[in-house]
């Protein structure tokens, strides 16, 4: 009796962990990340997840807009390095990070500003990424 329970058991944690290793597979939902910060912390945390996320095989957008715009700016790189070269990561490993171009004109920032590969958004680009099946989105 004792070989037929352990066999049992044994088999049990093979489907458990064929199943968990399944799912982790193929949910590889796209995430969006919404930034408006320009506060250090809250701005490296967003993209900071986002990157992690990023590198665990989901896609990833970052929205950068309201504040968050300066943080994409080369005119503030030593204030932000981290958070640039995070961008640069996100951009590097295939995410895409847009930068909304009314926060830009109200804060001064023009295109040429922007951290190199960092897209200006608009209404059309920003409807196919947020409404892209399953895709999830946080804020900051």
């Amino acid at each position: 009796m004792k070989p037929l329970r352990l066999i049992c058991i044994a088999l049990s944690l093979v489907f458990a962990s064929l199943f968990s290793f399944s799912y982790a597979a193929v949910n590889n939902d796209p995430l969006f990340i919404n930034m408006t910060t320009d506060d250090m912390h809250r701005s490296e945390m967003a993209i900071g997840f986002g990157k992690n996320q990023l590198l665990k095989g989901h896609s990833l957008v970052v929205f950068i807009n309201d504040k968050g715009v300066m943080v994409a700016s080369k005119k503030n790189k030593h204030h932000y390095m981290m958070q640039q070269q995070m961008i640069l990561d996100i951009i590097k490993s295939g995410g895409v990070v847009y930068a909304c171009p009314s926060c830009m004109k109200f804060y001064k920032i023009d295109k040429a500003d922007l951290v190199e590969g960092v897209k200006v958004s608009n209404p059309d680009l920003m409807e196919g990424e947020l409404f892209k099946p399953n895709m999830k989105t946080l804020s900051w």
